[in-house]
């Protein structure tokens, strides 16, 4: 069984936070005899598909039903149809979500009528969730009180990633004695940029994670909630619960959404049928697999329209897997195909020749301005659709024994809805302050941006400092602001020891870290794998998340200015 927890509201019902293929037969053996998924599809990058859940509680001789809760939008109507399946569905029950909290919600609600509200309050306090916020909803069924906070903080930060631990740590060892609080409903923390080297066989993925409490910040307030919108006239956020926090300032960093449902029949798939990415934790140790398996064949890489998270990732799973069959003495035996949806290789054009050396000791297959939109994983075969330059749009199938996929990516769906987004759905902001262009108390960072810049780690370890200096600018604490040059780092790893170390600002300007005798960023080197695979790490771990800015202070500038 995973690491998730089992909490029981009553006899017949329990709840828990995200279940995995392996806990339905653990749930069977409890008992349990049917299953409500209350998760939307795609919330969390470490979340399995409904399908595949579907699959493994089958398996496991239990009933899964969908009933699908934006966090924070409970609907009378939701409450009904939850109630309605606790009448219909065989007992126990056992209900799931991100934290348990909105399953726990759901049966409340549908309890309410029927229960008294102290009795319910106890119920769910029992199992661990505090709904005293809700006793008015429950009393009067639905109707809830937004106009009063439940907590108020100087800074709120929306995020526990990177960039928003990184942001909170930066903040405070500037000021300590600010009030910052961060909200993110996740327990665990990941070093994504290491779900690359799990794939390639470099690491273990238990080496790129760990509790977020361990890496909060001193002194910071975590509520472990998620964000269902935000009110920024009122200068709120709405928490799922309807719950609402009340700021001063506002920094909004909850990364990015991988869209698996974007790519027709991925879902049913992945983890399994030669399929994989690098893109999700519990996947890559999968890709190091298919790798170390794979003698002979056809092996298919994939990367969506931009933007997406770090966009040397899918090339880099493509040069490892290579380097991996090269140095085994089977890579004469297999056919190496990158799909891309853009029109280049890289975006920035310096570290193209370094990389198309690679491509061709690998012998890969270039093929630009392919989109994968459909997988059939039982049948091994991906189709693609091609659009030529008169703007015709053409399908090609191709069989594969292996593939990694990246997935199409966009803005959390409370982010694309919100009156922070620009018409695509991205935190529109300042390019160089990273302020809001609207609300002026409000900033963004990392992935949820629509800066320019490249969706990495290393933009987000350069723009924290960024935020936190022109946020306490504002609050008077500083007399000087900074900028951000639109800095993002991509190590591309072509073989196991070496790194092409691209290292670019806005408008694709090399900023290199290091001086071309140390260290040129233009070839691939022994030293930049060193730094990608000992230093980043413990770089990340170790400074950046503590508010230790090492080679990433910002330049400062008069505050007037």
């Amino acid at each position: 069984m995973s690491d998730v927890e089992i909490k029981r509201v009553t006899d017949d019902f329990s709840v828990s936070g995200q279940l995995f293929a392996e806990d339905f037969k653990t749930l069977a053996e409890m008992g349990t005899r049917a299953v409500i998924c209350n998760r939307p599809e795609g919330e969390g990058a470490d979340q399995p598909t409904f399908v595949e859940l579907e699959r493994a509680a089958a398996e496991a001789g239990l009933s899964l039903t969908a009933l699908p809760v934006v966090s924070g939008k409970i609907t009378d109507e939701q409450a009904a149809e939850f109630a309605a399946l606790l009448r219909s569905l065989p007992k126990p029950v056992h209900a799931f979500c991100r934290s348990g909290m909105r399953s726990t919600t759901l049966w409340t609600l549908a309890h309410a009528g029927s229960h008294p509200l102290p009795e319910l309050l106890e119920l769910a306090r029992g199992a661990g969730y505090d709904l005293s916020s809700l006793a008015r909803r429950i009393a009067n069924k639905g109707r809830v009180p937004t106009d009063a906070p439940y907590a108020e903080h100087e800074v709120v930060v929306v995020g526990g990633g990177a960039a928003g631990i990184s942001v909170a740590s930066s903040l405070l060892a500037r000021d300590p004695s600010l009030d910052v609080a961060v909200i993110d409903p996740a327990e665990t923390h990941y070093y994504q940029p290491g779900w690359t080297l799990v794939g390639g066989g470099v690491f273990d993925s238990a080496v790129t994670v760990k509790s977020m409490a361990s890496v909060l910040p001193k002194g910071v307030q975590w509520i472990k909630q998620a964000v269902a919108a935000f009110e920024p006239e009122q200068d709120a956020v709405i928490l799922e619960g309807c719950r609402v926090v009340k700021y001063r300032k506002l920094i909004v960093c909850p990364g990015l959404k991988l869209n698996w449902q974007g790519v027709a029949g991925l879902e049913d798939t992945l983890g399994r049928n030669g399929v994989t990415s690098n893109y999700r934790y519990d996947l890559a140790p999968y890709t190091w697999k298919l790798v170390s398996q794979l003698n002979s064949g056809r092996a298919l890489f994939t990367q969506p329209p931009m933007p997406i998270k770090c966009a040397g990732a899918p090339q880099k799973a493509m040069y490892l897997s290579g380097d991996a069959w090269y140095r085994r003495g089977v890579l004469k035996n297999i056919e190496i195909e990158f799909y891309n949806a853009g029109p280049v290789l890289f975006g920035v054009e310096a570290y193209v020749p370094a990389l198309m050396e690679y491509v061709a000791r690998y012998n890969a297959s270039l093929n630009f301005g392919h989109r994968l939109v459909a997988v059939d994983g039982p049948a091994r075969v991906a189709t693609f659709e091609h659009k030529d330059e008169a703007g015709n749009v053409q399908r090609l199938e191709r069989e594969f024994d292996m593939m990694h996929v990246t997935p199409p990516q966009q803005a959390p769906d409370f982010i694309r809805v919100s009156a922070l987004a620009d018409a695509a759905g991205w935190v529109d902001v300042d390019q160089t302050r990273l302020r809001h262009k609207q609300f002026e108390n409000i900033f963004a960072l990392g992935d949820v941006t629509n800066a320019p810049n490249a969706k990495t780690a290393a933009a987000a370890r350069k723009q924290a400092p960024v935020v936190a200096q022109n946020l306490l600018a504002d609050l008077g604490h500083s007399v000087s602001r900074a900028i951000y040059d639109g800095y993002g780092s991509c190590p591309l790893t072509v073989e196991r020891g070496k790194v092409v170390l691209a290292e670019f600002g806005y408008g694709g300007k090399l900023l290199p870290s290091f001086p071309s005798w140390l260290l040129n960023g233009k070839r691939p080197t022994r030293l930049a794998w060193l730094l990608k695979e000992r230093i980043l790490p413990a770089v990340y771990w170790k400074a950046m998340l503590r508010g230790r800015e090492w080679m990433a202070a910002p330049e400062a500038v008069r505050a007037e200015s």
